[in-house]
């Protein structure tokens, strides 16, 4: 094959569609947890993140909700993935041989948020969200209260019922119920199939199990590594209980001139894909974390 800009171009042209087709078929998982925001600069403050307020009955006056605004804030960051052609697989018409490579590049970009949201939920026991607690913390002020969302139970079905009532019983700075309802409960792989017997099976040990059906189960393969730690979430809400945030989309790029270095010096025709976002923390109400280091 005769390289020159058209032959370059029609290749672009291939794994460009190749990239993208790839790109829109994958089927992340951080869509499940994370409300999705489009970010217009470097950074983002989410100065809404605070106290829940609640509808109240209109007497008198309109009653302002005085939310103390947060400084919480998520900052974009790039990332990038990159393979290296060489010149002769072009020159030979051998180009279908880096298909795979070209897929593999779809597949990362649309999973790599999964990446990010998932590795936050891990370290959600340390790293701090809005209110300057960890997200998973014993100590959450509302109003001039503690609150809870963090256990060290391993899971059971004992555990999971004891966090369930946990989150619904979660208030506002008022006292004024949140009637959060969680929906999903996040497990490694070495716990799914003790999320499964709490929420698929009929029975648990011969008795019948009341809590079939309350949640679904969404195992994680990026949370591998932490076997023990289980979450408990509520993802029916217009905002969840993390944050992924898009500041440009993942594009298919290219360095294939004669006159780039790397085609000059190095004889490679190089192919990438680069993104800019972030991850962070939405409502701690939202979420119930256990180390599951307690037996």
């Amino acid at each position: 094959m005769i390289i020159n800009s058209k032959t370059l171009q029609g290749i672009f042209t291939g794994y460009n569609t190749l990239f993208n087709k790839v790109l829109t078929e994958a089927q992340p998982l951080y869509t499940s947890v994370a409300t999705v925001t489009t970010s217009s600069t470097d950074t983002e403050t989410y100065a809404w993140l605070g106290d829940i307020p609640g509808m109240r009955e209109w007497v008198g006056d309109r009653e302002l909700q005085n939310l103390s605004g947060s400084d919480y804030s998520i900052k974009n960051k790039p990332f990038e993935l990159t393979v290296a052609v060489p010149r002769e697989v072009v020159e030979d018409d051998k180009l279908g041989l880096y298909n795979t490579s070209v897929e593999m590049l779809g597949q990362s970009a649309a999973v790599h948020p999964d990446e990010l949201i998932f590795a936050l939920l891990a370290s959600g026991f340390t790293e701090k969200c809005y209110d300057g607690k960890p997200f998973f913390a014993e100590d959450h002020k509302v109003g001039k209260k503690d609150a809870s969302n963090k256990g060290t139970a391993a899971l059971s079905l004992a555990a999971y019922i004891a966090a369930r009532s946990a989150m619904m019983s979660q208030v506002n700075g008022k006292g004024r119920a949140l009637a959060i309802v969680p929906d999903l409960l996040v497990v490694p792989p070495a716990l799914e199939a003790a999320a499964r017997d709490i929420l698929v099976a009929d029975y648990i040990n011969g008795t019948k199990n009341t809590m079939q059906g309350t949640a679904k189960p969404l195992v994680v393969p990026q949370l591998a590594g932490h076997d023990t730690a289980w979450y408990l979430l509520s993802t029916t809400r217009p905002v969840r209980p993390l944050i992924f945030q898009e500041r440009t989309k993942p594009k298919f790029v290219s360095l294939t001139a004669e006159t780039d270095e790397n085609v000059f010096y190095g004889n490679k025709l190089v192919y990438g894909v680069d993104y800019r976002g972030n991850a962070g923390y939405g409502f701690w109400q939202m979420a119930y974390g256990s180390t599951g280091t307690t037996a």
